[in-house]
């Protein structure tokens, strides 16, 4: 599965070289190139992102600042003209850094480095999640913890933490990301609806205005980038 990425530069040739070099590596794929941090923003808020290239020096909201607000951080290659970002970059966890003007055998040496962090994660995840078709063991707190299926509502994501919403019990805080659960959940009775959320679909009652509500008092959202294959499940239960 190729890894999504964000080109983001104020100056035109430079988003257009890091485009190109994005799609010259395969197993990248530019989901957008954006003139600006708020651009980008928007996208950000409406698909996963795994990987930003991104440029410090832009104006109203400079790089650095961006990756800052980030709730929830995809892996980060900084680009700029100066070296002396690259000492601050690290401090915010940016994966590498790519000093101006950016050869593609530099590109594709911080690509790989990417990669390899991406693979590493996953495989980690997968051996802290066991799952059975009827239920799953996560770590939480140094314990194994066994959760059924049956009784998970809803999952949500907490950063690089997801908390799992259950039936009868307080919720069970494990690290691990979205897409290695979401990976191990028998599809046919799990949904991603939203970027932060994965829903039990045996367990949705009530649906407000395109929003899943539980209890009466959590309203989920359903996205966009979802939207289309929630309302298939839906007219395929419509009475």
């Amino acid at each position: 599965m190729k890894i999504a990425c964000i080109a983001i530069d104020d100056e035109p040739l430079a988003v257009k070289k890091i485009s190109a070099y994005i799609q010259k590596t395969p197993f990248l794929e530019l989901v957008a190139e954006c003139r600006s941090a708020f651009e980008a923003m928007e996208i950000i808020n409406s698909r996963t992102i795994q990987l930003l290239f991104i440029d410090i020096n832009m104006p109203d909201l400079n790089g650095m600042e961006f990756v800052k607000s980030l709730a929830e951080k995809p892996c980060v290659v900084f680009t700029t003209a100066y070296s002396e970002y690259a000492v601050e970059g690290f401090q915010i966890d940016a994966t590498d850094y790519l000093l101006k003007p950016i050869t593609y055998s530099s590109f594709l040496k911080a690509a790989n480095k990417v990669k390899n962090l991406i693979d590493l994660t996953a495989n980690s995840q997968k051996e802290s999640m066991r799952t059975t078709a009827s239920h799953l063991f996560v770590k939480s707190d140094y314990k194994l913890i066994r959760i059924e299926l049956d009784d998970i509502k809803y999952i949500e994501s907490q950063h690089e933490y997801i908390k799992i919403h259950l039936i009868n019990s307080i919720p069970v805080l494990t690290q691990l990301s979205m897409k290695a659960i979401e990976e191990q959940l028998p599809a046919g009775r799990f949904m991603r609806v939203h970027r932060s959320y994965i829903v039990n679909l045996k367990r949705i009652s009530v649906i407000d205005r395109n929003r899943i509500v539980f209890d009466g008092k959590v309203y989920i959202p359903v996205s966009e980038q979802f939207k289309r294959k929630f309302q298939d499940y839906i007219d395929g239960n419509f009475i």
